[in-house]
């Protein structure tokens, strides 16, 4: 069934509407040696709000403040139909010490920040960035409970961290009566599926919706690498290059490597690009809301969007998940086993929860 990007979604159990693929923005700018001019960059956002799009991720360190500061110019005129979001955690400021992190200081001054440098009154959508193991949970979820009272931020998610630390703020914030977790953003793709273990089945539980980054892996689903860049992958990652970046990581592997050939493959038979059978099989998954592009050129935005209407063929996803699968390790791949549905359940027939 295709798609349009006015086929807006619920994000997790908010009454908030955002479009089913998410305009990402560490692309804009420069200043990290890959990314679009002002220029491009402007076409981009244009190109994805015209077409019904309304869900702008950035943070606040991306491209060195320069997204957010483009983004206060594209969204002037239009900042109401938009669901901005932006994120806290990261180091603002090299030497000092509560220039970082999840601490009260550190979240009011960042908000602080980004409203200035996004010339808006308010932020549709705030994410802790980065968990940082030092900041109490309640004083976590008291200031982003505090920003919500005082109407510079609307919801509040959280990015990069463990899934026993969400599910205790949610449970707390609820608890409290202080704002709920709105949105859990996660790297989700056919190479890093990891999520499934525990992060995604808590935001489907707790009323999460799950915004997956780096969708595509860096461009290793698009099939731009290949076997022979293996014996480069000792190169520097802050060299200006997205490639080097990506092999000094560990993304581009065998195995991931294999994944890209089967995503290849499958997009031969639809007469499709990867990129988009990748997109494709991330928005089909019912636990996503809304997977986060990160175009460079029109080109690369003009076939993301392509994904929106990609029918995957049942065998096509199995043979998908097949490639890609993990293990799930323990307890789940106990709980999932026969052996176990059998000792505990013999042979009741339950319906699915709705």
């Amino acid at each position: 069934m295709s798609l349009t990007l006015d086929t807006y979604r619920l994000l997790g159990r908010s009454g908030l509407r955002v479009s089913p693929l998410a305009l990402g923005t560490a692309t804009f700018g420069t200043a990290w040696g890959w990314g679009a001019d002002q220029d491009e960059a402007r076409r981009l956002f244009d190109h994805y709000v015209e077409q019904g799009g309304n869900f702008i991720d950035t943070a606040n360190v991306y491209t060195d403040g320069n997204s957010e500061r483009m983004l206060a110019t594209f969204t002037r005129g239009r900042r109401e139909s938009l669901v901005l979001a932006t994120k806290y955690t990261s180091l603002r400021r090299p030497g000092d010490p509560n220039a970082r992190g999840s601490s009260r200081k550190s979240l009011f001054a960042s908000v602080e920040a980004s409203l200035r440098q996004l010339d808006t009154d308010y932020i549709d959508l705030l994410y802790l960035h980065v968990w940082d193991e030092a900041t109490p949970v309640d004083e976590i979820l008291r200031g982003l409970d505090d920003l919500v009272r005082q109407g510079k931020v609307l919801y509040v998610g959280v990015c990069n961290a463990p899934a026993w630390q969400v599910s205790r703020m949610q449970t707390m914030a609820e608890l409290r009566g202080w704002s709920p977790l709105a949105a859990l953003q996660i790297e989700y793709n056919l190479i890093e599926r990891g999520g499934e273990r525990d992060l995604v089945p808590m935001a489907r539980e707790l009323g999460l919706g799950v915004v997956p980054y780096s969708p595509l892996a860096g461009g290793v689903l698009t099939g731009k690498y290949r076997r022979e860049d293996l014996a480069t992958a000792d190169v520097a990652a802050d060299d200006g290059t997205r490639r080097n970046f990506n092999l000094a990581l560990g993304t581009v592997t065998d195995r991931n490597l294999h994944i890209a050939d089967v995503v290849g493959e499958v997009a031969t038979e639809l007469g499709r690009s990867p990129a988009q059978v990748g997109l494709a099989w991330t928005l089909r998954n019912p636990d996503v809301t809304a997977p986060i592009l990160g175009a460079r050129t029109m080109a690369q935005l003009t076939d993301n969007l392509g994904a929106l209407d990609v029918d995957l063929t049942a065998a096509q996803l199995a043979r998908l998940d097949a490639v890609s699968a993990i293990d799930l390790g323990y307890p789940h791949a106990l709980l999932n086993s026969d052996h176990a549905r059998k000792v505990t359940a013999g042979d009741l027939r339950l319906a699915a929860r709705r």
